[in-house]
């Protein structure tokens, strides 16, 4: 292939991780109008993260779900074959395909627009977001589209990753394990107790991709409990650590080739930015984390800015 056909294919994969991430924008930002509030600033620091981790890094197989989403079937037990259905969506979990874990679950209405706008889940299944009887669940579970396991306390999803790379290991599976994290995790004990684990083990075909967005609930993280030197702290606990600009498709997957991963943990911190694409959410700042509109001109002024987004004259 000339080198001009390459560099055309990868702008191609660049342009389809864009126009992903920002249609994922759009959809979010008017749920959360047609709503009256949603976890917006998500959907602004991680759109193209998690449009280049199925577009372009993880390998996974066609959703093996319906595109409209099932009922909840019940909590996980013996007898109920049903309760463990959200990772349908990510394909079968084959030998030689990868598995995704999804951390920050508060994330979930980012993911369900995603898995929209890449054909996983039909075009109507925000419909059911949050109502009784939904596995479209606000805060994602085993049960939700796109979702392996429950990790409704953050950072227990790392452990369960670990625990599932480990035995793909012993198995002889080939496929790798990803998994997405916010940075708000790094403030909890479990998490570094994973990452000792996984270098212990030398776990190396697991990955984390981290969306730095330096926001939590009760404000800018620095302010909280600071989790910086983020990279050096991983790199002394034994994982390979990339710092990128999480905005940049080619910069997010350039380092997870195979070769990126031989005996320890893949870490891709994703520098982000909460308000990227919605300027007006600056004007919230530090409060981010969860948007409720103040009144009837701030609710006009984000449906002016859906309009923009949407091409449409004003």
């Amino acid at each position: 292939m000339a080198l001009g056909s390459v560099q055309s294919v990868d702008a191609c994969w660049q342009d389809e991780v864009r126009r992903v991430a920002d249609a994922v924008r759009r959809r979010v930002l008017e749920h959360t109008l047609t709503n009256k509030g949603g976890y917006l600033s998500q959907a602004c620091s991680s759109a193209e993260l998690l449009a280049t981790l199925y577009l372009r890094v993880m390998r996974l197989g066609s959703s093996t779900a319906p595109l409209v989403p099932r009922p909840f079937a019940g909590v996980p037990g013996r007898g109920n074959p049903h309760a463990f259905t959200g990772a349908d969506y990510n394909g079968p979990k084959a030998p030689d395909l990868d598995r995704f874990i999804f951390s920050p679950v508060h994330y979930a209405l980012v993911l369900y627009s995603l898995l929209i706008e890449l054909g996983r889940l039909g075009p109507d299944a925000l419909d059911d977001f949050n109502r009784d009887g939904s596995t479209v669940e606000l805060i994602g579970a085993e049960h939700s589209p796109g979702h392996e396991v429950t990790a409704g306390s953050l950072a227990q999803a790392l452990s369960q990753a670990g625990g599932i790379a480990l035995a793909r290991r012993l198995r002889g599976d080939t496929g790798r394990v990803w998994v997405f994290m916010s940075d708000g995790e790094f403030q909890e004990g479990q998490t570094w107790e994973a990452f000792a684990a996984l270098a212990h083990y030398r776990l190396g075909r697991l990955g984390v991709y981290i969306d730095a967005n330096t926001q939590q609930c009760d404000g800018p993280m620095e302010a909280v409990m600071g989790i910086e030197p983020l990279a050096e702290r991983l790199r002394a606990f034994g994982a390979e650590v990339h710092e990128v600009d999480g905005h940049d498709p080619n910069a997010l997957a350039t380092p997870a080739t195979d070769r990126a991963m031989p005996d320890r943990p893949l870490v891709v911190i994703a520098r982000t930015d909460p308000c990227r694409g919605i300027e007006l959410l600056r004007e919230r700042a530090p409060k981010l984390h969860y948007v409720r509109f103040k009144d009837e001109r701030e609710f006009r002024l984000y449906r002016t800015q859906l309009d923009q987004m949407r091409g449409v004259p004003s």
